[in-house]
C-alpha cells in the first residue's frame, strides 16, 4: 500500500463506503503477505518511500517473478530488484507488464513509469562516481537505485588516482552535486581523494576488484573507514544499493 491508496482508503471511510473495521483489517500494525517462501513487507514503501527491494541472489527465477508481481499489485509504484540475472528478467517479464532489466547493474525495475520525481529533481543532483571500468557495475547498481527513488544522477566514471587529472576535469560537475557516491577497488583511495575536494557528504562503495592482496575489496573496505579526509560514510563490499539509497536520503533531506 502507498500514500495513494491509503488516502483513497480514509476517503471511503469519510464517506461511509468502507466501515473503520474493515478499514482496520487493511491497516493491521506491518501487515505482510505470506507466499510460503517469503513474507512481503506489503507497507514497506509508507514506512521508507520504496517497495521492499528484492535481492534475487539465491533466489529462483519463479519466486522472483511472483514477489516481484505481488509487491507491483499492492504498492503501485515501481518495485527494485537487485542481483537479477537475465533469467530472473525473463521470469518477472512473464508475469509483470512493465518491466525494465538494466543488465550492467544487474537490476530489475517494474513499473519504472510509475517512479516520481523528488521535487528538486532539476536543481539537486546525486554524483555517482568510480575509480575504474571494472567498478561499473557496482555505480550502476547505485545509480539505479537513486533513480528509482526519484533522484537526479550524474555519472562520471573511470577516474581512479592512477590518474589523478581525470578527475580534477571534472571538479565543478562534482561540486554541484548535493552529495557523491565512490566507487573503487584495490586500494579504496578515491572516496579519500574526493572527499579532501569537497564540501558534499561522500558516501564510499568498496567494490571487490583488486588482486589478490585486496582479498575481495576487504583492502578498499578498511581503506575507506580509515579515510583521514572527514564527511566519509562507508557501506558494505559491493553494495552499491545501500550506497545510493543513502545518497537519496542525503538528497532528500
Amino acid at each position: 500500500m502507498n500514500a495513494e491508496r491509503l488516502r483513497e482508503l480514509l476517503q471511503r471511510v469519510s464517506a461511509g463506503e468502507l466501515s473503520v473495521d474493515d478499514a482496520l483489517n487493511e491497516l493491521k500494525f506491518l501487515p505482510v503477505e505470506d507466499l510460503g517462501f517469503a513474507r512481503l513487507d506489503i507497507h514497506r514503501e509508507l514506512r521508507k518511500g520504496l517497495a521492499e527491494v528484492i535481492f534475487c541472489q539465491g533466489k529462483t527465477p519463479e519466486q522472483v517473478a511472483e514477489i516481484a508481481a505481488r509487491l507491483a499489485e499492492a504498492c503501485g509504484g515501481p518495485v527494485l530488484a537487485t542481483r537479477a540475472s537475465p533469467e530472473h528478467a525473463a521470469a518477472v517479464r512473464r508475469s509483470c507488464s512493465e518491466v525494465e532489466y538494466r543488465e550492467q547493474a544487474r537490476c530489475i525495475i517494474v513499473n519504472p513509469s510509475a517512479i516520481k520525481r523528488k521535487a528538486n529533481y532539476e536543481t539537486s543532483a546525486v554524483g555517482v562516481l568510480c575509480a575504474g571500468t571494472a567498478d561499473i557495475p557496482v555505480a550502476e547498481e547505485a545509480a539505479a537505485t537513486l533513480e528509482v527513488l526519484g533522484d537526479r544522477v550524474e555519472r562520471i566514471y573511470d577516474i581512479g588516482v592512477a590518474g589523478l587529472h581525470r578527475l580534477l576535469e571534472h571538479r565543478q560537475t562534482i561540486s554541484s552535486c548535493a552529495c557523491l557516491v565512490v566507487v573503487a577497488g584495490m586500494e579504496g583511495a578515491l572516496a579519500s581523494v574526493v572527499a579532501g575536494l569537497v564540501s558534499q557528504p561522500v558516501i564510499a562503495v568498496p567494490t571487490s576488484v583488486g588482486y589478490g592482496a585486496s582479498f575481495g575489496g576487504l583492502a578498499a573496505l578498511l581503506g575507506m573507514l580509515n579515510t583521514c579526509a572527514a564527511g566519509v560514510a562507508v557501506v558494505n563490499i559491493d553494495n552499491g544499493f545501500g550506497g545510493g539509497y543513502l545518497a537519496s536520503l542525503i538528497n532528500r533531506s
